[in-house]
């Protein structure tokens, strides 16, 4: 038989932590909780969990929610899976996660055997959406093919970089709110547009507005 899928669930309802800890079954391991962003940030890095169950609305944090943890865990993206829980279906919410690294997105309607499911296909590398939310991902993400094979030359981290400097972000915002120096940015900037062949940041403003990728 093989181990259970270690997961770390994070939310700020204490008794939803519990009750969900009871609903999932013997496939799933919760190795660690957190109720905050700052929590979660530590205990996922720390622990370095299969599965994340990350709530998207939280306490904390510069912005507070869900999408700060997975900017603020960026380098654990790939190692560590996250799949979002929340109450919300709202279009925003998903695409906001989902462009954060999230590989799915699951609402609190659920059952305790359907999460058990996300969970287990979101570790083994699946994109996981509860129904009609998959439809807000397609909208989203209606990029070209050329465009995903451009983006998959991109590590996380300069996606991640990549996104904000196309919203308009100063290299000294960017390093802000992700946590990194100045100089660190300016590199993964140049990784970028040698990467895309672009020559400079607005060509890359240009190129991801063309693409709607935001």
């Amino acid at each position: 038989m093989s181990e259970p899928v270690t997961v770390v669930i994070v939310d700020d309802h204490t008794i939803f932590r519990s009750g969900l800890k009871a609903d999932l079954d013997e496939r799933v391991s919760v190795v660690g909780e957190a109720g905050t962003v700052e929590q979660a940030v530590a205990v996922i890095e720390e622990l370095e969990p299969q599965v994340v169950l990350l709530d998207v609305h939280l306490p904390g944090g510069i912005g507070g929610g869900g999408r700060e943890v997975l900017t603020r865990s960026a380098a654990l993206l790939g190692r560590v899976r996250f799949l979002a829980l929340s109450v919300s279906d709202a279009a925003e919410d998903v695409v906001s996660v989902i462009r954060a690294g999230a590989r799915g997105y699951v609402t609190k309607t659920a059952s305790g055997p359907e999460i058990t499911d996300a969970v287990l296909r979101v570790a083994e590398g699946d994109a996981v959406f509860s129904p009609r939310l998959a439809g807000f991902v397609l909208d989203a993400f209606g990029t070209s093919a050329v465009a995903d094979d451009e983006l998959d030359r991109l590590s996380a981290r300069e996606l991640e970089v990549m996104r904000l400097i196309a919203r308009g972000y100063s290299y000294k915002e960017v390093a802000k709110e992700l946590f990194i120096s100045v100089k660190t940015v300016e590199t993964h900037v140049s990784a970028v547009l040698r990467k895309l062949q672009l020559t400079n940041r607005h060509e890359l403003s240009r190129w991801a507005a063309d693409r709607r990728i935001w």
